[in-house]
């Protein structure tokens, strides 16, 4: 496989991860609906394997690895959804994991990640480097780096949620018209973008990010990649990658439709109306096409409106700040 993916690679991951992914749900809610003033299409990635689509791609890459490859170990690096992923990929596939995870991660990621059996070495996200951490141990062990999000086989993993999505709004009788993707380093909608524009290239595709990190909405814009302002902060701890990925960026200029951002205030909202409304917990990161539909911030469609709800592994104490006062 190429720098770039093809939509067969996305249906290869689709046969790879079969027996092992879960085939999330693709829900309706009328009062989304109502709230929304469109037909919304919610595909809730928080009942994956670990909470997070993040286990699709972890368990296509690390699927194809070598027995040699196998035996000396993987290293990634995560703030928490791709940690939890590689560990349980891994955990299935008997080999051993390396997490570099920042120290003020999530408690609940942090936890799920050793409750597969990873190994996690923490780093201050402030004053160091989390690709420099991970390399360093994959010299030192031999071990196969496994990135977040760029690599072909992670991104074409991550394809099989817009394939089947568009499956299962078809056994429902909906047409699609957009799709709204969460997007941090790129390879959630890159994946997406390249199964969706293979089977119905009418259908438009767009990132939504938190506004501080708004570095792919400003990238499609400008054709280049653009980095996030020094000393942005966010909530979406899942989506704060500093630039849009050196393989995801290429696909997703050519592919997708153009890019949305919301504010951690209309996160926080999207979040509670989740939970009251929805009976969803979400995280901040997942939360972020709910929130760009419930501000009608989105283009007007002609038919119905999917979003990606891409994960729901939030501390307790803090979902219920946000579901109790919006703190």
């Amino acid at each position: 496989m190429g720098s770039a993916i093809s939509a067969d690679d996305v249906r290869d991951a689709a046969v790879v991860i079969r027996n092992f992914a879960v085939r999330t749900p693709l829900l309706e809610f009328a009062c989304l609906n109502d709230a929304a003033g469109r037909r919304v299409l919610v595909k809730f990635e928080g009942l994956q394997r670990m909470g997070s689509f993040k286990f699709r791609g972890a368990f296509n890459r690390l699927s194809r690895l070598g027995a040699t490859e196998r035996k000396a170990g993987v290293v990634a690096w995560s703030s928490g959804n791709h940690a939890q992923g590689v560990a349980a990929a891994s955990r299935l596939l008997g080999i051993h994991a390396a997490i570099v995870m920042p120290s003020d991660a999530p408690r609940i990621k942090l936890a799920n990640t050793r409750s597969q059996g990873a190994e996690i070495v923490t780093y201050d996200r402030r004053t160091e480097s989390r690709e420099e951490i991970a390399r360093q141990l994959s010299d030192r062990r031999g071990a196969v780096l496994v990135p977040s999000f760029d690599d072909p086989f992670i991104i074409a993993g991550q394809g099989t949620v817009g394939l089947e999505l568009l499956q299962q709004a078809t056994d429902i009788g909906a047409k699609v018209s957009q799709i709204l993707v969460p997007c941090g380093g790129g390879g959630l909608i890159s994946g997406i973008a390249t199964i969706v524009k293979d089977i119905d290239r009418r259908v438009a595709v767009l990132s939504v990010e938190p506004a501080a990190f708004d570095d792919t909405l400003r990238s499609l814009a400008s054709g280049e990649r653009e980095a996030v302002a020094t000393g942005g902060q966010s909530i979406c701890d899942a989506l704060l990658a500093p630039t849009p990925g050196a393989l995801t960026f290429p696909i997703n200029r050519r592919l997708v439709s153009g890019g949305l951002a919301v504010t951690d205030a209309r996160v926080m909202e999207a979040m509670r109306f989740a939970f009251e409304k929805l009976k969803l917990v979400v995280e901040p990161g997942g939360a972020v096409a709910l929130a760009a539909v419930l501000s009608r911030i989105a283009p007007p469609t002609a038919h119905a409106t999917a979003i990606v709800v891409s994960g729901g592994n939030v501390d307790p104490d803090f979902f219920a700040s946000v579901i109790q006062n919006g703190r």
